[in-house]
């Protein structure tokens, strides 16, 4: 008969504490797509389509609207059999090439993995919208007296914040650099 020694985990193979870009990304991303999702639901429950709330008059109101397109409606009147595909398809390839590139991320500072994590939060929460609706929830009417700028949401906010972060940073970056 054999005998089987089974052996106390090795103490110095313990767990490296998570890198600061993953702490990030774990902060932000989800963040956002709750906050995003949250107030979506909202809305939907609470306001009836096109209604409009003024919030600051002449330029801002609450507006509930839904958005088929990508962008300032990009597609909108495409066939919803390939719209809706290929918006999702684009979604999950982006969310994919986010979490790559954080991956093979080796910098030391929090801004890129900030913008990152912001981009992949709003495009997370534009999915959800996608694949649950077939479309995007939008209600933040920005405008000037009768000139409105199109409707947007919190992923979009993120979206558009990340880009930005990620612009200066690369900007900086490339300064430091020369």
């Amino acid at each position: 008969m054999k005998t089987v020694t089974i052996s106390a985990p090795d103490a110095s193979r313990s767990l490296k504490p998570l890198d600061k870009k993953y702490i990030i990304l774990l902060i932000y991303t989800p963040l956002v797509v709750i906050l995003d999702q949250v107030v979506k639901i909202y809305v939907d429950r609470s306001m009836y389509l096109y209604e409009s709330i003024e919030v600051v008059e002449n330029f801002f109101n609450f507006t509930y609207i839904r958005n088929k397109g990508a962008a300032f409606g990009i597609l909108s009147g495409a066939d919803p059999s390939l719209r809706i595909p290929f918006f999702i398809s684009v979604s999950v390839i982006a969310i994919g090439v986010i979490i790559y590139i954080l991956y093979t991320y080796k910098g030391r500072t929090g801004l890129y993995p900030a913008s990152l994590s912001l981009i992949l939060g709003g495009a997370i929460g534009n999915m959800i919208d996608r694949v649950r609706l077939g479309e995007v929830i939008d209600f933040i009417d920005v405008h000037w007296h009768g000139s409105h700028w199109p409707a947007f949401n919190i992923a979009d906010s993120a979206i558009t914040i990340g880009v930005s972060i990620l612009i200066l940073h690369m900007l900086t970056e490339k300064e430091e650099k020369s």
